[in-house]
């Protein structure tokens, strides 16, 4: 197997993994050339040890990798917010903290966001939307780059809400969704609703011919319900586990039948609070090609544990966990590749953990169908680097 373009060869990296789903994924080695501007034009495949003794013999090489896999960066789906700033409060003052986040996010490992928006007033959201559409025109190198907006409701069960507002939820209709998002409707990448409440098909068909993606999430759907609404479009689980009923074997519930037809993304947090890591490792394994790690990662991303302001709220943090005063959970501050290391820590399976950050949220968005179409024509430098020491996954630029 090999991706190439036809370009002047001018380095050449050799036994490379590249991260997969699959058990066996990531035994495979490549060799990876890189053209004289330095971007990716060939990934091949290279054979058993002998074959790849000779390949090395015939033909110059830069570096062997030993075995560590290349990535391209993290694809983060759901993250509201960081350094003190929460995307649903967004103002035109806040451009240039917005500006540090991102490059924050850079630094982290991060490539690309879905700027999470959970349920709100009115006229917030749409000033939050008219700011992101300002922060991606600002976009340059080295920073995180802003995909469109995921709006974690307002169609959501009441029920099922978790730490969102009650008094911003809404009855899903077409009305209701026009008076929210029209005028942005290019500026959303996602949605987040309840597929089971009166009027949702509307929203989703609607939805779905705008070109935006629709996710299950904060919802009390049975089973069935689940089905119907992922024939309607739904094509992602929105935190999988939480805030939905659970799997249990006489109601596996939306995610029982997610898994059952498969096709349909699973939106994870791997920090061990939100889902158990057995939990987080049986859903691996029971899906492997669906799970998508996201960080759900809070205001207080990249600030010191304590007490933070959220909202009208107050949002407690320990240990990169947080929580409501209630009690509630609500998110995160931790980053979402140290979801990656943490699921691979459980699991034992570090190539599948990689991909389901890296790789697997493309799929999502449309953005790569695999990670060797991830990886072309980009260099190193946008690239991540993985690598086992003493058991635990560890990543750096990839040059």
């Amino acid at each position: 197997m090999a991706a190439e373009a036809s370009v002047a060869l001018m380095h050449r990296i050799t036994n490379v993994r590249l991260p997969g789903p699959l058990p066996g994924d990531g035994d495979q080695r490549y060799a990876i050339d890189l053209d004289e501007q330095g971007l990716i034009c060939r990934i091949e495949a290279m054979g058993g040890k002998a074959q790849q003794e000779e390949q090395q013999e015939t033909q110059e090489t830069d570096a062997d990798w030993n075995g560590n896999w290349l990535s391209p960066r993290g694809v983060d789906l759901q993250i509201n917010g960081g350094l003190g700033l929460a995307f649903p409060e967004l103002s035109e003052s806040d451009l240039p903290r917005l500006e540090q986040l991102l490059e924050l996010l850079w630094r982290d490992g991060v490539e690309a966001i879905a700027p999470t928006l959970v349920t709100c007033g009115i006229a917030p959201l749409r000033q939050a939307l008219a700011v992101l559409r300002q922060a991606r025109d600002l976009h340059r190198p080295g920073r995180c780059r802003l995909l469109g907006a995921h709006l974690e409701g307002p169609f959501l069960a009441e029920a099922r809400r978790g730490a969102h507002p009650r008094e911003h939820l809404a009855s899903p209709s077409l009305e209701a969704l026009e008076e929210r998002i029209g005028g942005f409707e290019t500026e959303i990448a996602l949605v987040t609703l309840a597929p089971e409440l009166e009027g949702a098909a509307a929203v989703i068909g609607r939805l779905r011919k705008l070109g935006i993606s629709v996710a299950l999430g904060h919802s009390a759907a049975t089973a069935e319900q689940a089905s119907t609404g992922f024939d309607q479009g739904v094509a992602m689980l929105t935190h999988a586990f939480n805030a939905m009923p659970g799997l249990h074997h006489r109601a596996p519930g939306p995610l029982g039948e997610a898994c059952r037809r498969g096709g349909v993304a699973l939106g994870l947090i791997a920090d061990g609070v939100h889902v158990h890591p057995t939990m987080a490792v049986l859903l691996q394994r029971l899906a492997p090609e669906q799970t998508v790690l996201v960080s759900d990662a809070l205001a207080p991303y990249g600030l010191a544990d304590g007490e933070h302001r959220w909202d009208e709220r107050v949002l407690l943090v320990e240990n990169g966990t947080c929580r409501l005063d209630d009690g509630t959970l609500a998110g995160v501050t931790l980053p979402q590749l140290e979801g990656v290391k943490r699921l691979a820590r459980w699991s034992d399976a570090p190539s599948a953990a990689i991909w389901s950050a890296t790789v697997a949220p493309r799929r999502v968005i449309g953005d790569a169908t695999g990670c060797m179409d991830a990886l072309m024509g980009r260099p190193l430098t946008q690239l991540l680097r993985w690598q086992l020491k003493e058991g635990e996954l560890h990543w750096a630029c990839a040059a």
